[in-house]
Protein backbone atom coordinates (compact mmCIF):
# COMPACT_ATOMS: atom_id res chain seq x y z
CA UNK A 1 0.00 0.00 0.00
CA UNK A 2 1.24 3.48 -1.15
CA UNK A 3 2.12 5.80 2.14
CA UNK A 4 -0.82 8.66 0.86
CA UNK A 5 -3.38 5.45 -0.11
CA UNK A 6 -2.69 4.54 4.05
CA UNK A 7 -2.34 8.09 4.85
CA UNK A 8 -5.97 8.99 3.31
CA UNK A 9 -7.93 5.45 5.05
CA UNK A 10 -6.41 6.49 8.09
CA UNK A 11 -7.93 9.79 7.93
CA UNK A 12 -11.15 8.34 6.72
CA UNK A 13 -10.99 5.99 9.93
CA UNK A 14 -10.82 9.09 12.29
CA UNK A 15 -13.17 11.03 10.87
CA UNK A 16 -16.07 7.98 10.48
CA UNK A 17 -15.22 7.95 14.50
CA UNK A 18 -15.47 11.53 15.20
CA UNK A 19 -18.81 11.62 13.00
CA UNK A 20 -20.45 8.73 15.17
CA UNK A 21 -19.69 11.02 18.01
CA UNK A 22 -20.57 14.37 16.85
CA UNK A 23 -23.79 15.22 15.10
CA UNK A 24 -25.25 18.76 14.29
CA UNK A 25 -28.67 19.69 15.64
CA UNK A 26 -31.34 22.54 14.94
CA UNK A 27 -29.98 24.19 17.89
CA UNK A 28 -26.64 23.22 17.97
CA UNK A 29 -25.08 22.61 13.88
CA UNK A 30 -21.73 21.10 13.27
CA UNK A 31 -19.00 23.14 11.98
CA UNK A 32 -17.50 21.09 9.69
CA UNK A 33 -13.74 21.50 8.36
CA UNK A 34 -11.93 20.39 5.17
CA UNK A 35 -8.46 21.02 3.95
CA UNK A 36 -6.87 20.61 1.29
CA UNK A 37 -3.05 21.41 -0.03
CA UNK A 38 -4.37 24.73 -1.19
CA UNK A 39 -6.89 26.01 0.33
CA UNK A 40 -9.09 25.15 3.93
CA UNK A 41 -13.16 25.33 3.50
CA UNK A 42 -15.53 25.53 6.58
CA UNK A 43 -19.56 24.60 6.12
CA UNK A 44 -22.66 24.96 9.02
CA UNK A 45 -24.41 21.80 8.57
CA UNK A 46 -27.73 21.02 10.27
CA UNK A 47 -27.20 16.80 9.83
CA UNK A 48 -31.56 16.76 11.23
CA UNK A 49 -32.42 18.22 7.95
CA UNK A 50 -29.38 17.46 6.04
CA UNK A 51 -28.65 21.42 4.89
CA UNK A 52 -25.85 23.66 4.72
CA UNK A 53 -26.66 27.03 7.09
CA UNK A 54 -23.51 29.01 5.96
CA UNK A 55 -19.87 27.97 4.37
CA UNK A 56 -16.84 29.79 3.23
CA UNK A 57 -13.01 28.82 1.96
CA UNK A 58 -9.75 30.68 0.92
CA UNK A 59 -11.52 30.52 -2.25
CA UNK A 60 -13.90 32.67 -2.41
CA UNK A 61 -12.21 35.53 -1.19
CA UNK A 62 -9.00 35.02 -4.22
CA UNK A 63 -6.55 34.32 -1.27
CA UNK A 64 -4.00 31.75 -2.28
CA UNK A 65 -2.59 29.43 0.27
CA UNK A 66 -4.06 28.03 3.52
CA UNK A 67 -2.26 29.65 5.98
CA UNK A 68 -3.04 30.02 9.78
CA UNK A 69 -3.89 33.88 8.78
CA UNK A 70 -6.12 32.92 6.18
CA UNK A 71 -7.37 30.09 8.23
CA UNK A 72 -8.77 32.50 10.58
CA UNK A 73 -9.85 34.84 8.12
CA UNK A 74 -12.28 31.80 7.54
CA UNK A 75 -13.40 30.90 10.56
CA UNK A 76 -14.43 34.85 11.40
CA UNK A 77 -16.57 34.90 7.74
CA UNK A 78 -18.38 31.53 8.45
CA UNK A 79 -18.90 32.88 11.93
CA UNK A 80 -20.38 35.86 10.30
CA UNK A 81 -22.50 33.73 7.87
CA UNK A 82 -23.46 31.60 10.42
CA UNK A 83 -25.24 34.63 12.87
CA UNK A 84 -26.99 36.67 10.00
CA UNK A 85 -28.31 32.55 9.59
CA UNK A 86 -28.96 32.77 13.45
CA UNK A 87 -26.94 30.29 14.87
CA UNK A 88 -24.79 31.23 17.93
CA UNK A 89 -23.60 28.06 18.89
CA UNK A 90 -21.93 25.14 17.10
CA UNK A 91 -20.25 21.67 17.62
CA UNK A 92 -16.61 21.78 15.89
CA UNK A 93 -15.83 18.79 13.79
CA UNK A 94 -12.07 18.53 12.71
CA UNK A 95 -12.76 16.21 9.91
CA UNK A 96 -10.23 13.91 10.91
CA UNK A 97 -7.35 16.55 11.00
CA UNK A 98 -5.33 17.21 14.08
CA UNK A 99 -6.36 20.49 15.77
CA UNK A 100 -3.16 22.13 15.73
CA UNK A 101 -2.61 24.76 13.18
CA UNK A 102 -5.05 25.89 10.17
CA UNK A 103 -7.73 23.59 11.85
CA UNK A 104 -6.82 25.47 15.61
CA UNK A 105 -6.70 29.07 13.34
CA UNK A 106 -10.31 27.92 12.24
CA UNK A 107 -11.75 27.72 15.67
CA UNK A 108 -10.11 30.45 16.96
CA UNK A 109 -11.39 32.56 13.99
CA UNK A 110 -14.71 31.71 14.33
CA UNK A 111 -14.96 31.98 18.26
CA UNK A 112 -13.55 35.61 17.98
CA UNK A 113 -15.99 35.80 14.91
CA UNK A 114 -19.09 34.79 17.86
CA UNK A 115 -19.71 31.67 17.41
CA UNK A 116 -19.24 29.57 20.50
CA UNK A 117 -17.79 26.14 19.71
Amino acid sequence: MAKTAKKVTQRARIRRRIRAKVSGTPQRPRLSVFRSNKHIYAQVIDDASGTTLAAASTRESGQSGSGVEASKAVGQRVAERAKEAGVDRAVFDRGGYRYHGNVKALADGAREGGLTL
